[in-house]
């Protein structure tokens, strides 16, 4: 069973959501810790689970895209 374009455009904005909110608690222990902007940015594009969140939230646009 397909899942349908609600239940997948519900899933991207859950995830975008959870997204948003790993990134801002990582950049915020990063800035507690006095880490430079940098290392924060290095930090966030390094780390493997949002990096495993982006490329499912592709996924799932391209899933849309498909069946429009």
């Amino acid at each position: 069973m397909q899942p349908t374009n609600q239940e997948l455009n519900d899933s991207i904005v859950e995830l975008n959501n959870y997204r948003d909110r790993l990134r801002s608690e990582i950049i915020s222990i990063s800035q507690k810790l006095r880490m430079s902007q940098s290392k924060i940015n290095t930090t966030l594009e390094e780390n493997t689970e949002l990096n495993n969140i982006e490329t499912t939230i592709k996924s799932l646009t391209a899933q849309i895209n498909e069946k429009t």
